[in-house]
């Protein structure tokens, strides 16, 4: 790894941020009953995992692809890292 990539925690710390900002640009922290952003990265491999309980409500985002979505924006934050 040479000394211009990011290390191994801010690629984890940038991801986990991604993901939160995503979650929380589609709900209100207080109506989020639990959420989880679980992000490894070893060897140059990035794994995300999101879980979040959130109200199923015609009105708010479906929490499935709201977690989806958290999970692709980690990833590309931290390919836009690795891009600067």
């Amino acid at each position: 790894m040479s000394t211009d990539e990011p290390s191994d925690e801010t690629v984890v710390q940038t991801a986990a941020d991604a993901a939160e900002g995503v979650i929380f640009s589609q709900y209100k922290q207080s109506d989020v009953r639990d959420y989880d952003v679980t992000v490894v990265f070893e060897d140059g491999v990035l794994e995300v995992d999101v879980y979040l309980n959130a109200p199923e409500d015609e009105d708010e985002a479906d929490p499935e692809q709201v977690a989806d979505d958290a999970a692709l924006a980690a990833r590309h934050a931290v390919d836009e890292l690795f891009e600067a």
